[in-house]
């Protein structure tokens, strides 16, 4: 067993236990999750490997069992808290080889597991599960069946336990830090990639001994016409005065996150932004209003609309998702969404990224929040960065 785990036992145990009573109302036998975050989330794993093929197969019994390549065993030994026995490899004559496939090892593990012709759930709408590995492991095991298990692991972490919500006030420590890190260092003439890099320093160097993990989406910070799309990145171009810069982020602490997004302008905005800004900040706090346990995702989402609306703005897209523990390309769990036909029904523990950005034709407008479920009241924002578009004359 790994000597430096993240949680208790008690916590993983938890974990297993909410999992397999969801296996069972799906009537499965095992599961093969190959998504990173359920990997980690089940048995500790913490790697890069996920390039190549890996997962746990969790059963109705007995330890999880992290199966990958071998030289990505040992790191499983380094951090899953299972006996070593039920941490196994497969060699490296399977890796990206035209002549076999690594999920040949996998149908023989779990053949050896009396799982040949049992049903089994495998997570069909993921990054980490390619066609071709379903495709050979369903003619290896050609006497199991094979179900679409997708998200199931996803939405037993949408509560989180207080072990979690520890973890994700400490990265929304970080995520302050490079807010305000990106806000402090944009100036006219800066150039994007040596503001990022100041980013990026301040992420991993983390907040007193927290130390800072890398973020599972690099910074998003695009300028200007460059704003008015959701997910660039960064250039080598200089920050110009006239223009709105957003800084999409998050501190990440042992693979919990806490995004935040700030805008920065660079001189005096038009009234449209202006405008703009006076709904966006009337809208998130009807918004967090509306983000009390009882109540329903969409009913986040219709209080943020109900205000653009009065204000004449027009807005299409989801606003937010849960997040927790995650690895690239993304920090949301994949379950419920901040939007209006999405009835999730809002329980304490569950923490979104509540996203209820604007982007117009010639600029992009984003301030969001990590929030908390509370018990009673509304949403606790977990980062304390002065919410409002920063104006740098």
């Amino acid at each position: 067993m790994a000597e430096n785990l993240p949680f208790t036992k008690p916590e993983y145990a938890r974990r297993i236990d909410k999992t397999r009573k969801a296996m069972a109302k799906a009537g499965l036998d095992a599961v093969f999750v190959t998504d990173p975050s359920n990997q980690a989330w089940l048995t500790g794993y913490d790697g890069w490997s996920f390039y190549v093929h890996q997962g746990v197969i969790l059963t109705m019994q007995g330890e999880p069992v992290w199966w990958g390549r071998m030289m990505d065993m040992f790191g499983g030994r380094r951090t899953c808290w299972m006996d070593h026995a039920n941490i196994i490899g497969y060699g490296d004559h399977y890796v990206q080889s035209t002549e076999r496939h690594p999920m040949q090892d996998l149908a023989a593990v779990l053949s050896r597991m009396g799982l040949a012709k049992a049903r089994i759930g495998v997570e069909m709408e993921n990054y980490y599960y390619s066609a071709k590995a379903h495709a050979v492991l369903t003619a290896e095991l050609s006497g199991a069946a094979l179900e679409d298990a997708t998200a199931l692991v996803n939405w037993q972490r949408l509560i989180k336990s207080d072990e979690e919500i520890s973890f994700i006030r400490r990265a929304a420590r970080i995520s302050e830090k490079v807010v305000r890190v990106a806000i402090d260092k944009a100036e006219p003439g800066v150039r994007k990639n040596d503001l990022v890099a100041e980013i990026l320093h301040a992420g991993i160097t983390g907040v007193g001994d927290d130390w800072g993990d890398y973020p599972a989406i690099v910074p998003l910070t695009p300028s200007g016409m460059d704003a008015t799309a959701a997910h660039l990145t960064w250039n080598g171009d200089p920050m110009r005065a006239g223009e709105a810069t957003f800084f999409e982020l998050s501190g990440c602490y042992r693979r919990y996150h806490a995004p935040l997004c700030r805008t920065v302008f660079l001189g005096n905005p038009d009234d449209d932004m202006k405008r703009a800004e006076t709904a966006q900040m009337e809208g998130i706090e009807a918004g967090l209003d509306a983000a009390r346990a009882g109540n329903r995702t969409c009913d986040i989402a219709n209080a943020f609309m109900d205000v653009l609306a009065k204000h004449g703005i027009e807005r299409e897209g989801r606003m937010g998702y849960p997040i927790g523990l995650s690895y690239p390309p993304d920090w949301g769990e994949r379950t419920a969404s901040i939007r209006t036909e999405d009835e999730t029904v809002l329980q304490p523990g569950m923490v979104f990224h509540f996203m209820p950005a604007l982007w117009m034709d010639t600029w992009g407008l984003e301030t969001t929040e990590t929030i908390l479920i509370r018990e009673d009241g509304a949403a606790e924002a977990l980062c304390d960065v002065e919410r409002k578009l920063f104006v740098k004359p």
